[in-house]
């Protein structure tokens, strides 16, 4: 009887004694770890993907909205690549800004952190408070599809306007 008690606990803190293996950072995790708010992206991500050089895929169940300061449209996939404080080569992500849609191209943060995160659109660059994206919002499915195309015509129009007004 003492060698069956013996065996059973045992068993029972064999697994203990050696460490588990952890699991690859989620996409939230991932943004903090290099200085970004877990908010860039929304609630939801099914699947991420980063590559020792930074670049990354984020998937979403399907494309959505969410509500920040101005509405963001996330695609179905999102690409970026990371680096301290920044990601750069967005695509999959638009924001509203009077009622017109922008690719969102990059977005930074200053480090150390002065309270303030950078989005560049192209066309214009928007400073937002850092605290708006503590916590990734909720995102509405989109019945449209992706919008890897949304601004991309608009910001070349605004590109054509600028050059051939120099």
């Amino acid at each position: 009887m003492l060698s069956l008690l013996s065996l059973l606990l045992l068993l029972l803190l064999l697994p203990s004694a050696f460490p588990r293996p952890t699991s690859a950072p989620d996409a939230y995790e991932t943004l903090q770890g290099y200085g970004l708010p877990s908010g860039l992206f929304p609630k939801g991500i099914a699947n991420f993907s980063l590559s020792d050089d930074g670049s990354f895929v984020a998937s979403l169940n399907q494309s959505c909205t969410a509500n920040l300061d101005n509405a963001v449209k996330y695609n179905a996939t999102i690409t970026g690549a990371l680096s301290p404080g920044q990601i750069g080569s967005i695509s999959g992500v638009a924001a509203q800004d009077l009622f017109l849609w922008f690719p969102v191209l990059d977005i930074r943060v200053d480090v150390p952190s002065s309270g303030v995160i950078y989005f560049n659109v192209g066309v214009v660059n928007k400073r937002l408070a850092v605290s708006l994206f503590d916590t990734p919002p909720d995102c509405s499915p989109e019945t449209g599809g992706d919008h890897s195309d949304d601004g991309s015509e608009i910001s070349r129009v605004f590109s054509l306007v600028w050059i051939g007004t120099s």
